[in-house]
C-alpha cells in the first residue's frame, strides 16, 4: 500500500537533461543512482542554476570530494524534494596542479559547509566561495588527510595566537554596541562539543558561526580502510552515537547492496523496518527531554519521564540485539539474527509498550506542549521559512516541521514501508514549536509501523523466515562503480556515497549527515533573535556532533 501523499515515480529523462546542461557537458558517467554529466570547473553556477530552476533539481543533497592519481574530482548529488528519486549527479574534474573549482553557494546555500569540508579534507578549492576556510580541523593543519599525497608524520603544531583571549581588545568598537560572545564548547546547551561565535547587539543576536570539528574522528578514512563484508557495519553506529545507530547501519546495508546488487529477503525487511522505528522513538524521546532541559529548565518531570520510556524502548532493542546502544545489528543482505525466543514474550513486551504509548504521549501534551512557559518560548522564536529550510538542505523534522513535505520512507521507498499504513507528518508553523510537535506526532506513527510489523511477523510461515541474503564472503564490486543511497533517519536524510576500485575495500566513502545540513541553518534561525532564543533553536534542530563532525 502506498503511504501518505501519492506520488508518480517517473524515471529521469536523461535525454531533457542532455539538452539543458549542452555543450557545457565535456562528458558522461553512470551512477547507480543517477545519470552522471561531467562539466568543467568554471561551469558550476551556470549547471546547477539551469538545474534548479529550470529542472526543478532543488535538492543539494551532498557533496563528495576525492582524490584520483590525475585529478581531483568534486561529485553534487542533486535532487528534488518533490521527487527524491529523480537524481542526476554533476561530476567537476580539476588538475592535480590546480585544483581551483567555482564554488556553488551562490545556487544552493548549502554548498557553503560541504565545499569548506571538501577543501579541509581532500585539498579541492572553491573559486568565489564565501569563507574558504577549513571547517573541521585547525586553520594551523599541514595538508589535506584524505588527499594522496597526506604525510602522515608532518608534526602538526597549533601556534600561541590560536589560543588567545578571544574578547581581546581587538574585538571591541568604540563606535558600536556590539559584544563578542563564546557559547561553548563546553556548555550543556550545545548538546556536545560545539562552538558558537556569538555577537551581540545590545541583547539581539547581529550574527552567529558555528564552530564544529572538536569531535572530528576520521569516520569515513577508517571505513575506507574496512572491508564492505565485514569491517565496516560497526562505525555506522558511532556515527549518531546516542539513538540512531540502526538507522545508520541501514544507511549503510542500502548502499552497499546496491553496490553489490544483493537482494535482502522480504523477512529480513520488516525486522528493519521494525527495529529501525524502535530506533525513531528511542531518539525522538531523547530530543523531547533534552529540549524541555533547554527552554525551561525541567529535570524532575520531563527530561526523567522521557528517559523512562526511552529506556523501555532500549530494552526491547537489547531483547533483539544483544546491545544497548552500539547494536551491529545489520548484516549485509539482512540482519544477524531472527527474533529472539520465545517469540510470544518478545511480542508481549513490544505491545505493552505500544500499549501503553497513547496515555504517554497525552501525559507529554499536558506537561510540555501545553505549558505556557514552553509555548513563550518555542511559538515564533526560530523560524526557518520553506524554501530557506530547502536552500540549506534541511531534512526530517526540521524540514517538515517547516511545512517541506519530504520523507525518504515514503518518497524513496526501501525496507517494507511501501507496505504499511502511515503518514508523514508536516507542520506549517516554521518555529521551534512545530518541530517539536512534528517529532511528537512522528513518535504515534512509528508506533504505528512497528504494530504492523509484529502483526507480520507473528504470522509469518516459520519456514520462509530468512534473515539474511546469500553473500559472498569477499565483496568486490567493479572498480569504478559509483552508488550514492540515503535512508530516512531520525534527525533526516542520512546518505552514503561509495566508489568502488576493484578490491573488497572502497576506493571513496562519503558520509551524508542530516545534523551537518541542519546546523548551517542556526543563523538563519538565530539572527535578530535572542540568546534564549538560540539555545531553544539549537535544540530544536536535535543535533549529534559525532554526526556532524564524523
Amino acid at each position: 500500500m502506498s503511504t501518505g501523499i501519492e506520488r508518480q515515480t517517473e524515471p529521469v529523462d536523461e535525454d531533457a537533461l542532455e539538452a539543458l546542461i549542452g555543450e557545457r557537458a565535456i562528458g558522461r558517467e553512470e551512477h547507480l543512482n543517477a545519470p552522471g554529466f561531467v562539466i568543467n570547473p568554471d561551469q558550476v553556477q551556470s549547471v546547477l542554476s539551469d538545474l534548479k530552476e529550470q529542472a526543478g533539481y532543488d535538492h543539494l543533497s551532498c557533496v563528495t570530494a576525492q582524490d584520483y592519481t590525475d585529478r581531483y574530482e568534486s561529485i553534487y548529488h542533486l535532487k528534488k524534494y518533490a521527487d527524491p528519486t529523480d537524481e542526476v549527479s554533476i561530476v567537476v574534474p580539476t588538475t592535480k596542479t590546480d585544483p581551483i573549482s567555482q564554488s556553488a553557494e551562490p545556487v544552493f546555500r548549502t554548498a557553503d559547509w560541504h565545499e569548506r569540508e571538501a577543501y579541509d579534507l581532500v585539498g579541492i578549492e572553491y573559486d568565489d566561495h564565501p569563507d574558504m576556510r577549513r571547517i573541521l580541523l585547525p586553520e594551523t593543519w599541514q595538508g589535506h588527510p584524505l588527499s594522496d599525497d597526506y604525510d602522515q608524520t608532518k608534526p602538526q603544531v597549533v601556534t600561541l595566537s590560536e589560543h588567545e583571549n578571544p574578547i581581546a581588545a581587538d574585538h571591541h568598537d568604540q563606535e558600536s554596541d556590539t559584544m563578542f560572545l563564546n557559547i561553548g564548547p563546553h556548555h550543556p546547551a550545545t548538546h556536545g562539543v560545539l562552538h558558537v561565535k556569538t555577537v551581540l547587539d545590545g541583547e539581539t543576536i547581529a550574527h552567529i558561526e558555528p564552530d564544529i570539528g572538536y569531535l572530528h574522528r576520521c569516520e569515513e578514512q577508517m571505513c575506507q580502510q574496512g572491508t564492505y563484508r565485514h569491517q565496516i557495519m560497526p562505525y555506522p553506529d558511532r556515527w549518531d552515537y546516542v539513538s540512531a545507530g540502526i538507522l545508520n547501519e541501514w544507511a549503510y546495508a542500502r548502499a552497499v547492496e546496491d553496490l553489490a546488487d544483493v537482494e535482502v529477503p522480504e523477512y529480513a525487511q520488516v525486522i528493519r523496518t521494525l527495529s529501525a522505528e524502535l530506533c525513531r522513538i528511542a531518539s525522538h524521546m531523547l530530543a523531547l527531554g533534552t529540549f524541555a532541559l533547554d527552554v525551561y529548565g525541567e529535570f524532575t518531570a520531563i527530561f526523567m519521564y522521557t528517559f523512562r520510556d526511552r529506556e523501555i524502548v532500549q530494552d526491547i532493542l537489547e531483547d533483539l540485539t544483544g546491545q544497548r546502544m552500539m547494536f551491529n545489528y545489520f548484516r549485509v543482505g539482512g540482519v544477524a539474527w531472527d527474533l529472539p525466543e520465545p517469540r510470544e514474550e518478545f511480542f508481549e513486551k513490544t505491545r505493552d509498550f505500544l500499549d501503553e504509548l497513547p496515555a504517554k504521549i497525552a501525559e507529554y501534551n499536558d506537561m510540555v506542549t501545553s505549558n505556557e512557559i514552553f509555548q513563550t518560548r518555542c511559538i515564533d522564536t526560530g523560524v526557518l521559512e520553506p524554501e530557506v529550510a530547502k536552500d540549506y538542505g534541511c531534512t526530517g523534522p526540521v524540514a517538515r516541521g517547516s511545512g517541506v513535505d519530504y520523507d525518504l520512507r515514503r518518497d524513496d521507498p526501501y525496507g517494507y514501508y511501501e507496505e504499511l499504513e502511515w503518514d508523514v507528518i508536516t507542520r506549517d508553523g516554521c518555529d521551534n514549536y512545530a518541530r517539536v510537535l512534528c517529532r511528537m506526532e512522528e513518535v504515534e506513527e512509528s508506533a504505528k509501523i512497528i504494530e504492523q510489523c509484529l502483526d507480520l511477523l507473528e504470522d509469518w510461515p516459520e519456514d520462509k523466515r530468512d534473515v539474511q541474503a546469500n553473500v559472498p564472503r569477499t565483496l568486490k564490486p567493479d572498480a569504478d562503480t559509483e552508488v550514492y543511497r540515503a535512508v530516512e533517519a531520525a534527525k533526516g536524510e542520512l546518505g552514503i556515497y561509495m566508489r568502488s576500485d576493484g578490491t573488497d575495500k572502497p576506493g571513496r566513502f562519503k558520509i551524508r549527515s542530516p545534523c551537518f545540513s541542519n546546523l548551517q541553518s542556526l543563523a538563519e534561525m538565530s539572527t535578530g533573535e535572542y540568546i534564549p532564543d538560540l539555545i531553544a533553536s539549537l535544540g530544536s534542530l536535535d543535533i549529534v556532533l559525532g554526526e556532524v563532525d564524523r
